[in-house]
């Protein structure tokens, strides 16, 4: 007998050798067949779809899920537009605070305001409390005195960490901006976090993925480094699991910053790693560890990412590296012989560059040809680089909805020449590669549907189209989001399409991605998520709009053990 049974859906597989189908059976966790495999089976749950759409559960490669989580407990001024309007939230949150309180705010843009908040203007809104603002890219972020004088840069005992910046006046004072690695002097006052806190932002996480139809998604740089919350943050994640509100499947990517050196034997050709030789694909079908993920350069937001040639409107010829050159490219090529996979955070041409080159004498060091290395964000590729993609077999990881949500201020940073090097898509698709769906949330909104439409328009917010030969079509846009992004995590044999065998991890919806006209994909309903053949959303708007027989499935096998109360 079947666990659950979907009867008169519109189901779009994506599997080419049965794309549409109309019937689905679910047994243990995983799809066991369709249409007159299934049709007459009996089942414990029936659900009559009434024409719904079902596709494959949504997969995002690269989003920073506690990041986003602590993010929906914080001032959120990614609507304010002058800095008035920041000084003015500073100051409401101010007046329910105690005099000692941290003032944590996200999701500001420069670029939109014309200019970054000054600390004296926070020090007055916040009536003398530490301010922390964060900029929506996570590169950079603005400070009041308070905070500056706990970090001991007013007395000037604190230097800014390599590859990091104190932003300084004409005169050298302390504006309260902090670019990139000089964030630590911040972080350092706050982390880590506690794991229970943390556990509590990755359930609030979960369930706004699960209403948007993720069932599956990348953290991209756990533990100390560059946006980590606590050296222990992979068990915050095991914590969520083990409370049951961990709605979704994970990946977690290990920042850099937590490798050292491992003393293992020489024929093993580990010098570099994480404690006990552990490393990509450790863990099981719902948490486990992914790439290594490496920053090299910074922000096209920001005006941080590693180019080759000047901004416009700026005067150097290259931004902000997270570190030295050789050091970045020795790294990756230690945690290659290591047994990771490699995600290497490169936005400018320049970093991209960088990355190539280590990948290719990681691959001639020791040959791994299916290693599905990647390149986080691919912001800004060159002609001449596509090929090199293509035949290293190197992921580009770029999130297509930064055209809408930025896309017009990177289009000003970058000028009409490089303007079809941005955020790319069909170049890749034309050399053979794969693209997975990904969204970098918060630094942008993360409804995977969202993210279909930009990849499918190209739209910036004042209608320009950015790269128009770089569109791509709706299916070729739900693949990514399905498919593609689960073969980025080496999963295609058990996830990314509705096929016998894989997870029964799907999505109900009330119209059709791909049939419908590009400008409405993003407002498609998500009545319902499915992962392991049980609801995480929606149960209650599903049998509002459709035919249940039978009690419906809401609890996923996602907690691997009971804890014990002795």
């Amino acid at each position: 007998m079947l666990d659950l049974k979907l009867l008169n859906a519109r189901i779009r597989t994506v599997d080419d050798r049965h794309p549409r189908a109309h019937t689905l059976g679910v047994l243990s966790g995983r799809i066991v067949g369709l249409d007159d495999a299934v049709r007459h089976l009996p089942a414990r749950t029936t659900l009559d779809c009434r024409d719904a759409v079902v596709v494959p559960g949504f997969g995002d490669a690269h989003n920073h899920m506690a990041w986003f989580g602590q993010s929906l407990d914080e001032l959120d001024l990614s609507e304010a537009t002058t800095p008035a309007q920041i000084h003015d939230a500073v100051a409401r949150r101010a007046a329910a605070l105690p005099a000692d309180a941290w003032i944590v705010g996200s999701g500001y843009d420069d670029t939109v305001m014309g200019t970054h908040p000054h600390r004296t203007d926070l020090d007055r809104a916040g009536g003398g409390r530490p301010v922390w603002l964060k900029h929506r890219s996570g590169h950079m972020c603005v400070v009041s005195s308070e905070v500056l004088r706990r970090a001991g840069v007013l007395d000037g005992t604190a230097d800014a960490p390599d590859g990091g910046v104190v932003v300084r006046d004409k005169e050298g004072v302390p504006t309260g901006l902090l670019q990139e690695r000089a964030q630590a002097l911040v972080t350092d006052l706050v982390m880590p976090y506690p794991v229970s806190e943390l556990a509590d932002a990755l359930g609030r996480a979960s369930a706004v993925y699960a209403s948007e139809g993720l069932t599956h998604v990348v953290e991209a740089g756990i533990g100390v480094g560059l946006i980590g919350r606590s050296p222990v943050e992979a068990a915050a994640y095991q914590l969520a699991r083990e409370r049951g509100t961990l709605r979704t499947r994970v990946e977690l990517m290990v920042a850099s910053d937590n490798l050292h050196v491992l003393r293992a034997h020489a024929d093993d050709g580990i010098t570099t790693g994480i404690d006990l030789g552990l490393r990509s694909g450790f863990g099981d079908d719902w948490l486990r560890l992914g790439p290594m993920k490496i920053w090299l350069d910074g922000s096209l937001i920001g005006r941080t990412a590693a180019v080759s040639e000047p901004f416009c409107g700026h005067d150097h010829t290259s931004s902000v590296l997270q570190g030295e050159p050789e050091q970045m490219h020795r790294l990756v090529v230690d945690a290659h012989r290591a047994g990771w996979r490699v995600a290497a955070h490169a936005i400018g041409d320049s970093a991209v560059d960088l990355a190539l080159d280590a990948f290719a004498e990681a691959q001639h060091v020791l040959p791994r040809p299916d290693a599905r290395h990647r390149i986080e964000h691919s912001g800004v590729v060159r002609p001449d680089q596509l090929d090199r993609y293509a035949e290293l077999g190197v992921v580009p990881v770029p999130q297509a909805h930064f055209l809408y949500a930025v896309g017009d201020t990177m289009a000003e940073a970058l000028g009409p020449a490089r303007l079809p090097w941005l955020y790319r898509h069909r170049s890749f698709l034309d050399r053979g590669l794969r693209v997975p769906g990904s969204s970098d949330r918060p630094v942008a909104p993360g409804a995977p549907l969202l993210g279909m439409q930009s990849m499918v328009e190209r739209l910036s917010q004042a209608g320009v189209v950015l790269g128009p030969d770089e569109r791509v079509t709706a299916e070729q846009a739900l693949r990514a989001y399905t498919l593609d992004a689960a073969w980025a995590s080496h999963d295609e044999d058990r996830r990314g399409s509705l096929t016998p065998g894989k997870y029964a991890d799907f999505v109900i919806l009330s119209d059709d991605p791909v049939g419908i006209d590009s400008d409405r994909i993003g407002a498609i309903d998500v009545l319902a998520t499915f992962v392991a053949g049980a609801c995480v959303h929606g149960a209650d708007t599903i049998e509002d709009l459709t035919a249940v027989n039978g009690p419906l499935p809401t609890t996923a096998s996602s907690r691997p053990y009971a804890r014990s109360t002795t």
